[in-house]
């Protein structure tokens, strides 16, 4: 009896101090956060950190989320607790600077109203016509608005990028200034081709719209501290105060994004009265500033490319042919880790240059646009004047090379005027730079990525490539802090059967071998069959016992062969299966048998120990 009493009071005992440890814990450990996922989902990365800590106002977060509509929705449900989770780990975060609220938005509430009013999508699903919200809305303290109208699942590699560009978008009231210095003429004015008022390119009236943009000129001695990115297009010989302007900007923390050229088809060469048009230079180049940033670029080269050449006409009267220097580049050439590339399905280019980096350099070139294998460096001069585009067939062979068209470099740099000096001067950069490189200018042109039309005096785009996306996605991931910038692209949060995805690569890869067995037989016996028909001379239409037998041995291999292939079908089926029944085994069987092996053993232990001290 006594016996009885001490052990319930030893488990009273325990039981109190397991709760006071619980309590203590949650004293002592609240904010502690320990992140076991294999990719660090829930680990915000530096950038996003520093973004939040130095918020000097409150921000407000909205999360809008429909759970009756998306109840039949496992994906959107699974990829909705992820940007919860993400939302909830950045306002703990942000010591109180970051405030969320959830909001579930139910039909004909308030909250929906809210989340119309904020400009959020609200997506159609089921039968039933339920609409489904699933966005971000943003406000700070001076009125200022942001949204991620609907989050797509797709794009979970951005996730953390969006956000942070959200609540850095609502840290500052001003709208981020972009300087442009471009020898082509982009903008608004007077053409005097068609006698009217141009609009300008697209681009620069996207440009336009989503910055405070200011064009510089040629002849510009420095570029002013509130500028946040300067734009260079087709920069063609400029003077040298002007590339020190250029220099000293980069070395100051400017960012900037070029845009050179081998041959621009828009550049309308020099002018004057001993200008010739006919043997006009068309290239652009920066060769004192790249040399001394470590960056090779060769402006008398362009980039052929079998694999992604776009048909062209040369005239009217011609069909359309492939042209290897007119590029259609897609996702494969695209790096789909960066936000400026990342999210684009197509790229078109025209005549375009390549990036290197000299042996010698102390920066980074991060590719964010490369051609195929299938292409080769040319001299520019075979495509000036050239009648027939198929004529840059001849002679052209795959360096296996794939040659980057656009890039990011980033790294310390050192001046490319040391023997500069005075007030202000620089010698090294303050910060590691941020510039973004492009081998085209032209793919700047509403010719190569958008069809512009005019309704009832409104003018109507439809974009067939992702040109203008790149742009701005580049201009806008250069304006944003330091921080932004280095809030790169995060691993999904899936995670595929790569073990089943292998078996089954492997079994197509049989299939397909087989196929071809197939297809190689058929065609044999047909060269067969016709062999066995010439060789007649009496004309009769009957067939002959050669060919007879000749068919029937092929209906047999192609019955052989077909079975070999439900075969194969049947075998990968099976393999899938036995790997299923093996995980069940292991996880309804293997575990709690491992378990009862464990606690098997401990009890052994322990009755050997009580054994040995009573016979002591």
């Amino acid at each position: 009896m006594q016996q009885r009493v001490y052990t319930g009071g030893t488990l009273i005992v325990l039981a109190a101090v397991f709760l006071a440890l619980v309590v203590l814990s949650g004293l002592l450990l609240r904010g502690v956060r320990l992140d076991l996922t294999q990719n660090r989902l829930y680990t915000l990365s530096e950038g996003t950190q520093r973004i939040v800590q130095r918020l000097e106002e409150p921000v407000n977060l909205y999360f809008f989320f429909s759970e009756s509509a998306a109840r039949d929705l496992p994906t959107i449900r699974t990829y909705a607790t992820r940007v919860r989770e993400l939302l909830e780990e950045i306002a703990a975060r942000s010591g109180g600077k970051v405030r969320l609220e959830v909001i579930d938005p139910l039909p004909f509430s308030e909250a929906e109203d809210r989340a119309t009013g904020f400009g959020l999508q609200a997506v159609p699903v089921g039968a039933a016509g339920d609409t489904l919200f699933f966005g971000l809305a943003g406000t700070n303290a001076t009125d200022g608005q942001m949204v991620i109208p609907f989050f797509q699942p797709d794009k979970e590699a951005f996730l953390e990028y969006d956000i942070a560009k959200l609540i850095h978008a609502l840290s500052s009231d001003r709208r981020p200034a972009v300087g442009l210095l471009s020898s082509l003429n982009m903008g608004p004015g007077f053409d005097p081709a068609t006698g009217r008022v141009s609009e300008g390119w697209v681009i620069d009236g996207e440009l336009r719209q989503m910055f405070d943009l200011r064009r510089l000129g040629r002849d510009v001695d420095r570029i002013a501290d509130d500028i946040d990115a300067l734009v260079l297009v087709h920069p063609k010989n400029l003077p040298e105060d002007t590339l020190y302007a250029i220099d000293q900007f980069v070395l100051r923390g400017g960012r900037l994004l070029v845009f050179v050229d081998p041959h621009s088809e828009l550049d309308p060469g020099e002018s004057g009265p001993e200008a010739d048009p006919m043997f006009a230079t068309r290239s652009s180049d920066l060769p004192r500033l790249f040399q001394a940033w470590g960056v090779q670029y060769d402006p008398d080269k362009a980039v052929l490319d079998a694999r992604n050449a776009l048909q062209v006409q040369p005239s009217a009267d011609r069909p359309p042919v492939r042209h290897l220097g007119f590029l259609g580049l897609g996702r494969p050439n695209l790096n789909q880790q960066d936000v400026v590339s990342g999210d684009l399905d197509s790229i078109n280019l025209a005549i375009a240059g390549h990036f290197n980096l000299a042996d010698d350099a102390q920066v980074r070139l991060e590719p964010l646009i490369q051609s195929s294998p299938a292409s080769m460096a040319v001299d520019v001069a075979r495509l000036r004047f050239l009648p027939d585009p198929g004529a840059l067939f001849d002679g052209f062979e795959p360096s296996g090379v794939s040659y980057v068209l656009a890039a990011r470099l980033s790294g310390t740099l050192r001046t490319a005027f040391p023997e500069r000096s005075g007030e202000g001067h620089l010698a090294e950069s303050r910060e590691p730079a941020n510039i973004i490189l492009v081998g085209d200018a032209d793919m700047l042109a509403d010719r190569l990525w958008v069809q512009v039309q005019n309704f009832f005096g409104q003018r109507i785009f439809n974009p067939f490539a992702n040109n203008g996306d790149f742009v701005i996605n580049a201009v806008d991931n250069l304006v944003g802090s330091s921080d932004l910038i280095a809030v790169r692209t995060r691993p999904t949060s899936s995670r595929p059967f790569t073990v089943v995805e292998e078996l089954r690569r492997r079994a197509d890869d049989r299939f397909r071998a087989k196929e071809r067995e197939l297809q190689a037989e058929l065609a044999e016996t047909e060269r067969r069959l016709v062999e066995l028909q010439g060789d007649r001379a009496d004309g009769a239409q009957l067939l002959s016992p050669e060919q007879q037998a000749e068919i029937q041995r092929f209906r047999q291999e192609q019955l052989r062969i077909r079975q070999e292939l439900r075969q194969v079908r049947r075998q990968l089926d099976a393999d899938i299966q036995s790997l299923g029944a093996r995980l069940k085994f292991l996880n309804i069987v293997g575990m709690p048998l491992l378990v009862t092996l464990f606690a098997l053993g401990f009890a052994w232990w322990k009755a050997r120990r009580r054994r040995e001290a009573l016979a002591r």
